[in-house]
């Protein structure tokens, strides 16, 4: 019986790998842009998603570098699940306490329940959780991983993770009437706040995320907690209104 060869990286000069790292980088803020400026845009996450891949790959990333070899589905799997009990055991707590409840009330996602459903197992996955997690977790840490030890990584791809998240905050303060009672209204200093405080949220999210995917070596485990993270807050979400009607 012939055994494959484990696929190898292919070695390509330092400045063409940081080339493609800078290249990498505009096409993601450019993704960012569109779907900031398009109301309608779930299209865009996986052909995005795709033509990232297809550019790692051209540079010579392999699919372990990239998180997405076969080997490692199983553990991510493991992990992915595992982080998205914890996230679903949070917000259930969130949901029941009082306290808390007004957090989960965003206008944008008042759905009916298959309102609701479409957009927890459809448009959710498919216009976020595909790219964002192809682009930072998958593309962006190989990408970086030429250049930098795991840990710097980690911490570069998060940090880019939370300032990815300042367009889509300029206006949760209004669309979320519990945040905006937090901050103390909607006005400019409310809304830098907001931006403010979702962009280190997600960085930390960023954080956990990306040691997910360390640990696990796919990034099936990170795309498990950040499809949990949006989805469930939408579905909880449903529950909340329905509790407060």
């Amino acid at each position: 019986m012939t055994i494959a060869a484990p696929e190898m990286p292919r070695t390509i000069p330092a400045r063409s790998a940081l080339l493609a790292t800078g290249a990498v980088l505009a096409a993601m803020a450019s993704v960012n842009l569109a779907r900031h400026v398009w109301s309608d845009a779930t299209w865009l996450g996986p052909v995005a998603a795709l033509v990232l891949l297809a550019f790692a790959r051209w540079s010579g990333l392999t699919w372990a570098q990239l998180g997405l070899h076969r080997d490692r589905l199983r553990s991510g799997a493991r992990w992915g699940f595992g982080a998205a009990a914890l996230v679903a055991l949070v917000y259930l707590a969130g949901v029941l306490l009082p306290l808390t409840r007004p957090a989960f009330l965003d206008a944008r996602y008042h759905l009916g329940v298959s309102g609701a459903l479409l957009t927890a197992f459809v448009v959710i996955p498919l216009g976020t959780v595909v790219f964002e997690e192809i682009a930072f977790r998958s593309v962006l840490w190989g990408m970086l991983a030429r250049h930098a030890t795991t840990m710097r990584v980690l911490l570069i791809s998060s940090a880019l993770f939370g300032l990815w998240h300042i367009l889509p905050s300029l206006n949760i303060a209004t669309a979320n009437a519990g945040i905006g009672d937090l901050v103390g209204g909607t006005g400019s200093a409310a809304q830098v706040i907001v931006i403010a405080a979702i962009v280190v949220f997600t960085a930390g999210g960023g954080i956990v995320a990306g040691e997910l995917r360390r640990r696990s070596g796919s990034v099936l485990a990170s795309a498990g907690m950040h499809w949990a993270t949006n989805s469930l807050g939408v579905l909880f979400g449903l529950v909340a209104w329905r509790m407060v009607a």
